[in-house]
């Protein structure tokens, strides 16, 4: 600053704490309140101010500070000092000449008014002249302040005038995927392969656009839109990999010719401040719902590059129902979270798709008779290092469709252990217990990890039951190479059958599938991320005498 601003800080320390201070409060005030305008769904509590009328008030200014006669004389005396919410004045933050500017003008408004309410007799004639200089020195600021404001608020008009809604806000993904599956022969459930799996690469895209609402600022509903062609790489008759273990995921299901489709419909709403309520009407998922503890891989755009590596099996119960979930948190420590969904699924026969949805008001369909999962998780969280979560699913599964105990996540020998028993309308109940936790040994690593047993038993035809077994563990090494990017190994054991009597004639499974997957995250910006990475599965179908099968992957994922 100038050599005659030093000297007017000699002259009048008063004012220049008065400036000092409005500075953060004039200017941060009337700019933040444009900024509210145009983002309505925001808050910025810790830029608002108010008057105090005591500089005790202030819990980060004490009696031994340089400044400390003047703050009590200003706020005492002239009433010109506000603070911030917390209680704080912040008296070393940095202060620009604009802002030393803005402050002056409003301590200049403060004197004006108690002259004009006759309170004159207040400020001194030498304050008064010190005032009149510092207002001229900068003049300039101000006048340029001033064309800086009424410029932000012709371009908040504008954007208020064009902007999309008021109350939703539009969120994209789209994700440009080329992989290639490889190995030696396609595998079988049971016996010896004897068919050559099929290599091609392909390249192929799924885009995603959320329509987020928000009525009361604690609300929010989501429509989805969906579209894709990312087969399934497990193939059909004779092609692909013939496992489930190897699918990725990310790929689109049905349809898969890029038609659009709204696939998800819910609303969600705080019903007190410790009490969530989120009600899906169409395609609901207990993953998106609840704490899955894997939080560096769980996002199907940005996660693991396979479907078993985002998460437990546990979570697949239920999915692509419609219901409830309630999650009760008294604490930031604890968190319960109970939910109802009745499952969706559907069976095509000549050409006709039906669905056994909660939508179906047929028999055995609808929201209670048809399939439908009863879930509760309680997890605890006492610090960034160490969550636990403890959860369990009860499924009952109405045999209205091929019965599919974990949604093809696994072998298919896991997903149905009771094939020779009327696989098309048996009836199957399970009971699905799991443990998940996450460690944050550092900001730069985190292991993550899951277990899980499950037993199943039908309801009609010849009594069967199964035991099923699972685990996996996740490693991130966060910032690997840059800030941002993150290098991944996933190891598990997909759901294997070790224990029932599961149907005549039949032997559990003849060996161990083991999941091994490497990836490594890249951030190309804060909008693009590329990910490569392996996809290795060991003995697939846990079946001994399949080959090993490899996928290669490279996966460009856009935000918008």
């Amino acid at each position: 600053m100038t050599k005659q601003f030093w000297n007017l800080i000699k002259i009048s320390p008063v004012v220049v704490a008065a400036t000092f201070f409005a500075a953060n409060s004039a200017l941060a005030a009337e700019v933040n309140e444009q900024v509210t305008n145009v983002a309505q769904l925001e808050t910025q509590d810790s830029n608002n101010i108010g008057q105090v009328t005591s500089v005790s008030q202030f819990s980060d200014v004490q009696p031994t500070d340089w400044a400390f006669q003047a703050l009590q004389s200003l706020v005492e005396r002239y009433g010109c000092i506000a603070g911030y919410p917390n209680s704080t004045y912040r008296g070393n933050r940095a202060l620009t000449r604009y802002e030393f500017a803005a402050g002056l003008n409003a301590c200049l408004d403060r004197v004006n008014e108690l002259i004009a309410t006759a309170t004159a007799d207040l400020v001194s004639k030498q304050d008064l002249a010190t005032l009149q200089r510092l207002q001229e020195e900068y003049s300039a600021e101000l006048a340029t302040l001033r064309g800086r404001v009424d410029g932000l608020e012709a371009r908040t008009s504008e954007l208020e005038a064009n902007q999309f809604s008021t109350t939703t806000k539009l969120v994209g993904e789209a994700i440009f995927n080329i992989s290639d599956a490889f190995g030696g022969d396609r595998a079988v459930p049971a016996g010896n392969p004897n068919t050559k799996l099929n290599s091609n690469t392909t390249f192929s895209d799924r885009v995603r656009l959320n329509l987020y609402s928000s009525f009361t600022g604690k609300d929010r509903l989501q429509i989805r839109l969906q579209a894709g062609n990312i087969l399934s790489n497990t193939g059909a008759g004779t092609t692909g990999t013939g496992t489930n273990m190897t699918r990725l995921g990310y790929d689109v299901g049905a349809p898969n010719d890029n038609s659009v489709i709204i696939d998800k419909i819910n609303y969600a709403f705080n019903f007190s401040d410790a009490l969530r309520i989120k009600v899906d009407v169409s395609n609901g998922e207990l993953y998106e719902n609840v704490e899955v503890f894997n939080p560096d891989f769980r996002s199907s755009g940005t996660g693991a590059l396979s479907r078993y590596g985002r998460f437990s099996p546990i979570y697949r119960q239920g999915q692509n129902g419609a219901g409830l979930t309630v999650t009760f948190n008294p604490n930031e420590a604890i968190s319960v979270t109970g939910a109802y969904l009745a499952q969706s699924s559907s069976v095509t026969n000549a050409g006709v798709t039906t669905n056994f949805g909660a939508n179906n008001p047929n028999n055995n369909n609808g929201l209670f008779n048809g399939d439908s999962t009863i879930f509760g998780q309680l997890s605890f969280k006492p610090n960034k290092a160490f969550n636990i979560g403890l959860t369990y699913a009860r499924t009952y599964l109405a045999g209205n469709s091929t019965n599919n105990l974990f949604q093809s996540t696994g072998s298919a020998f896991a997903n149905n252990p009771f094939t020779s028993t009327n696989a098309s309308n048996t009836r199957i109940e399970s009971d699905n217990y799991g443990v998940e936790a996450t460690f944050q040994l550092s900001s730069k690593l985190a292991l993550s990890g899951w277990g899980g047993y499950t037993t199943a038993s039908t309801l009609t035809g010849a009594a069967r039951d199964a035991e099923i077994w699972y685990y996996g563990a996740t490693l991130a090494l966060r910032d690997f190479g840059k800030e941002g990017n993150v290098l991944g190994i996933i190891f598990g054991q997909p759901p294997q059958v070790t224990g029932g009597n599961v149907k005549t004639g039949s032997t559990l499974d003849s060996g161990t599938s083991y999941h091994l997957e490497g990836l490594y995250k890249y951030k190309v910006s804060d909008n693009i991320q590329v990910t490569p990475g392996l996809l290795v599965i060991f003995n697939p179908e846990n079946n001994n005498n399949n080959d090993t099968e490899y996928v290669g992957t490279l996966r460009t994922t856009f935000t918008f």
